[in-house]
């Protein structure tokens, strides 16, 4: 079975064929960096590791481009407020983000570019648009350069939307547009804005318009065609609708799959700093969830699904990821972590339909059973065999609980080295208890431990610890 993905563009669920046989080209629209992030914009990032990773074990040498933009009008309003240079905001926030992701086990781009690194390439396109016929500059001497949406006949194609029942595009007064739905492609130096937030153009000081960004990354990393363009499904209009035809008006095929994914809302509402209801991973820490649990929580989620947020639908995810978490400790206990295994079919076949995760998890959590059965009749081959399996689909997803991610590799080795020698202690204290028969003592050990966040279980090879609540 091959991979087939639902492409927005045909509003179809089409065979993924990429345009150069063993190689695949993503681009993912990433943060304007006005704010930190927050759990609705990181739902993003893990959604397309996943896809990355999928491709990736299929064999394919892939290309990820996901991109930050650090110039934009909401960023510009942040500095008025803050008193700050734009470029500090977005640095700090693009900060921020990049830990969160390495919180979440989502693997590094191969390209991160920043909007403002690509001026030359911006310039370039809209010069060839105004050559064509595509984009003109303001006659209000704004500076300002707009794509004449009346001049792109395929114009919503993409979205689904009628030109002629489209509102202002809103980025830009009208008096400079020769038609309300026309959006900036660039905009001019204007006198309430911050000194420091233009470039030079053939059009004046200015800067560039939201849209043409990633058009310009897009080409510069990937080329005039590539294969997937991924962004939240908030993005497909007026964002994507705008990229698609400023792209192909300028001579560039573009993307060959549009993949968008739903949102994650709150109380039915789209979360996000204007609404007042951002939460971050701090505030998740703050519930006792780990960033493991909340990436269980994103993939158990088909990608387009939109995830309703509630306290209690993510403790249940938690719940859910110790039981997987837990047979993989037992398991590894009796018989060692080993290799990953192969991908058992019927998880193979539910993420080539469209990743549908939520089926591949139910194939997971079969394996899971009866590698519990075989753990109580002390069938070790089994065991083996079924844990090989559960750590490569668990691989694909990101939330093996033995990946180094998860572990404490790198810097966090000298710690856990310390966590696992004080807990020891504390075991051995225990032990000495239980064996003078003082229990009142015993007791009050493994509540200590309790209390600190460390649940120990007695099992027939001795005493387990884990971190987190026992189930």
């Amino acid at each position: 079975m091959t991979l087939r993905l639902y492409d927005t563009a045909t509003r179809s669920v089409r065979d993924f064929v990429p345009r150069e046989a063993g190689k695949v080209g993503v681009y993912l629209c990433g943060l304007t960096l006005q704010a930190p992030p927050h759990i609705g914009h990181l739902r993003s990032g893990v959604n397309y590791d996943v896809l990355r990773r999928w491709l990736l074990v299929a064999g394919y040498e892939v290309t990820f481009v996901r991109n930050v933009t650090d110039i934009d009008d909401k960023i510009l309003v942040k500095a008025g407020e803050q008193g700050r240079p734009f470029w500090s905001i977005a640095y700090a926030n693009e900060l921020i983000l990049a830990e969160s992701y390495r919180a979440l086990n989502v693997l590094a781009p191969t390209y991160e570019p920043r909007a403002t690194g690509h001026i030359p390439e911006m310039h370039e396109l809209i010069t060839k648009l105004i050559a064509d016929g595509h984009a003109y500059p303001a006659t209000d001497d704004s500076g300002d350069v707009y794509f004449d949406v009346a001049s792109w006949p395929a114009y919503g194609s993409l979205s689904g939307q009628s030109p002629d029942a489209m509102q202002s595009a809103g980025d830009a007064p009208d008096r400079g547009k020769r038609d309300p739905r026309d959006f900036a492609l660039w905009k001019g130096a204007k006198p309430d804005e911050p000194a420091d937030a233009y470039w030079p153009s053939p059009w004046g000081l200015g800067r560039p318009g939201w849209h043409i960004e990633c058009s310009a990354m897009c080409w510069r990393y990937l080329g005039p065609e590539f294969d997937i363009h991924g962004g939240g499904l908030d993005l497909t209009f007026p964002h994507h609708e705008n990229e698609i035809a400023q792209s192909n008006a300028a001579g560039l095929p573009f993307a060959r799959f549009w993949v968008h994914h739903g949102l994650l809302s709150i109380g039915g509402a789209k979360m996000g700093k204007s609404a007042g209801n951002a939460l971050d991973l701090a505030y998740v820490d703050s519930l006792g969830v780990r960033p493991v649990e909340l990436r269980y929580y994103y993939a158990a989620a088909h990608y387009r699904s939109v995830i309703d947020y509630s306290e209690d639908s993510l403790r249940d995810a938690a719940t859910a990821y110790r039981r997987i978490e837990g047979f993989v400790q037992r398991a590894t206990e009796r018989v060692g972590a080993g290799q990953l295994g192969a991908l058992p079919g019927g998880f193979v076949a539910a993420m080539d339909d469209d990743l549908n995760t939520s089926a591949a998890l139910a194939v997971l959590q079969q394996q899971i059973r009866d590698g519990n059965t075989a753990l109580s009749t002390g069938d070790d081959v089994t065991v083996r065999t079924t844990l090989a399996a559960v750590r490569a689909m668990l691989d694909i997803l990101g939330i093996d609980p033995l990946d180094p991610a998860w572990t404490g590799g790198g810097h966090s080795d000298d710690l856990r080295a310390v966590v696992d020698s004080l807990v020891a202690l504390a075991l051995e204290q225990r032990a000495q208890a239980r064996g003078r028969k003082d229990w009142a003592a015993a007791d009050a050990v493994r509540d200590q431990l309790k209390l600190a966040g460390v649940v120990v279980e007695d099992t027939p090879q001795g005493p387990r610890w884990t971190i987190g609540e026992q189930d």
